[in-house]
């Protein structure tokens, strides 16, 4: 394991879990401008809690969408998935927070530190997959809506909110890849082989002093 690497995967998925709590609220992931003259000129944005419009003169009227059930399916997986995104964050921080080298937590046990940072990494993984699969569908959505010339509704663009969970994402998978290949998985740890001796080394009971001495006087004449 580096620890550079490691501490580089655990700014890269911090950053990201942050961004997706800046995406989360951001209230710009549609957009469509309705251009009159200059009194009726308004702009109408939503995201996954609320629909606002806004007119020339600077005047903001933002409405929460009033039912669940009510909700498109995709704008309903989006916010699961978003929240799930924020989740794993979350415990993916805390995991690898314990698991890097550089953290006293765990001891020295650097197999089992190695095993949490390559959970930390999966989570956060599966954080930026969760962010991405949320902004791409609702994205999806925004360009199907908007190229269908029989859509009898509002046409939105593409917002501020989506391009900033795409960050999101991008960061989120980037580190949980750094910090899940970077980790230590084998199943025991090793431990250098102690110092031997050069020589050979013989077992079995020691011989006595007769025994010895009477080996030493044969020897001495042959």
């Amino acid at each position: 394991m580096d620890p550079i690497v490691e501490v580089v995967a655990l700014l890269l998925g911090f950053l990201g879990w942050v961004m997706v709590g800046i995406a989360l609220p951001n209230r710009y992931w549609k957009t469509s401008t309705v251009n009159g003259n200059v009194i009726t000129t308004s702009t109408i944005y939503e995201n996954l809690w609320m629909s606002c419009a806004t007119d020339s003169t600077g005047v903001h009227d933002c409405r929460e969408f009033p039912s669940l059930l009510a909700l498109n399916g995709y704008i309903q997986a989006s916010r699961a998935l978003m929240i799930v995104s924020i989740v794993l964050g979350s415990f993916g921080i805390v995991a690898a927070l314990v698991g890097i080298q550089c953290s006293k937590a765990a001891g020295e046990n650097y197999v089992l530190k190695g095993r949490i940072a390559g959970m930390g990494g999966v989570m956060f993984l599966l954080q930026g997959l969760c962010t991405m699969i949320s902004v791409s569908w609702y994205a999806f959505n925004i360009t199907q809506e908007f190229f269908n010339p029989i859509y009898p509704g509002t046409k939105f663009e593409i917002g501020e909110g989506l391009y900033i969970g795409w960050c999101s994402a991008v960061l989120a998978i980037a580190g949980g890849a750094c910090l899940t290949c970077s980790c230590k998985w084998g199943t025991e740890e090793k431990f250098p082989l102690p110092y031997q001796a050069r020589g050979t080394v013989y077992s079995g009971p020691v011989p006595s002093r007769s025994v010895a001495a009477s080996t030493y006087g044969r020897n001495a004449y042959v």
